[in-house]
């Protein structure tokens, strides 16, 4: 087995990054990997050509997180990208000789260690390719409680799959880690650009601007669906989105709310731990529309009064949260 100390996290992206930062040398956890790079956010995207049926997502884009860890640690990733597949799978297969653990973006589909029910067509999934034994290969993937493997032709479709987000056999490494991190100036960039991305970024469907739009369309919804399966099955994917595809629970509210608890001890700001009580809070009310929201799609109860009550129940979120973002901004500062 290489030498490489496998751990299970919240969020493929954040946790291979924590997980990278981590065999080089750094000792950071997930919750501050996530601050740091400012990975809470919210954005609603209506029926249009890029999304046939509305969407939402609760976390900045894919990427983002380890250029700006790149960004306000001064840390250096090495990072890949591929037109030939072929060339794609020589290189990694170097790196790995050289025992340098590697994140792999990919299909999660194609990762066979995963049951088939749970499958799904997803071209930003990250983990660590730690290690190859003939033809299989030793993936450390944050979301399995231990080292697995796959099928070197499995990992080939998964990084070289096409579709939305395409990952063109991305591949990235830890290459630099400095002695001295600035973490009180990291954090409080971290701090300060989420807070803009919530309240004040100039597009209406971004930040509290779409939570409010989220809560009004909702209702608008079924004229989108082909029957009533298929709302039944958008409305129970809010559930998904918000608390199963690795948001670490409430669309990342409680992992950023272990952030700014961590946060306080190392800036020395009590107002901050003050504050993560009161994101922990907040998440709990977007649990329960994660509840809701499975229970009405689950029983087909999906009539105007239902959708009009989750409409209300997400533009009480988008109140609390934007005087929560706003007392942050001012304890920042």
């Amino acid at each position: 087995m290489p030498n490489f100390t496998h751990k299970m996290a919240a969020h493929c992206e954040s946790g291979t990054i924590t997980s990278l930062l981590n065999h080089a040398g750094l000792n950071i956890s997930e919750p501050l990997v996530f601050g740091i790079s400012s990975g809470i956010f919210f954005g609603y995207f209506h029926k249009m050509k890029s999304f046939p049926f509305p969407t939402f997502i609760v976390r900045n884009k894919p990427g983002q997180m380890r250029r700006n860890i790149e960004k306000r640690l001064g840390v250096k990733f090495s990072s890949y990208e591929f037109k030939d597949a072929r060339e794609g799978m020589v290189t990694l297969d170097h790196l790995i000789r050289q025992e340098i653990p590697t994140a792999c973006q990919v299909d999660f589909f194609y990762m066979d260690y995963v049951p088939s029910w749970e499958r799904v067509h997803i071209n930003v999934h990250f983990m660590v390719a730690i290690g190859k034994e003939n033809n299989t290969y030793l993936i450390s993937d944050s979301y399995f409680p231990k080292v697995v493997e796959l099928d070197a032709s499995s990992l080939e479709k998964g990084r070289f799959a096409g579709g939305s987000m395409s990952p063109h056999g991305f591949i990235f490494h830890a290459n630099q880690v400095p002695q001295s991190i600035p973490f009180e100036k990291a954090i409080k960039k971290g701090i300060k650009k989420a807070c803009f991305n919530m309240l004040h970024i100039p597009i209406p469907f971004l930040g509290i601007k779409g939570i409010r739009l989220f809560a009004k369309k909702i209702t608008e919804w079924p004229e989108f669906a082909r029957d009533t399966e298929h709302l039944s099955h958008e409305i129970m994917k809010i559930n998904i989105l918000l608390e199963d595809q690795g948001t670490g629970g409430a669309g990342f509210r409680f992992m950023y709310a272990t952030f700014l608890q961590q946060a306080s001890e190392i800036i020395h700001e009590p107002q901050l731990n003050e504050l993560s009580k009161e994101l922990m809070l907040i998440g709990d009310g977007w649990r329960e529309i994660s509840l809701f929201s499975a229970r009405i799609g689950k029983n087909r109860d999906l009539g105007p009064d239902k959708l009009n009550q989750l409409s209300k129940m997400i533009n009480d979120r988008a109140s609390v949260e934007e005087q929560f973002f706003k007392k942050l901004s001012k304890a920042i500062k």
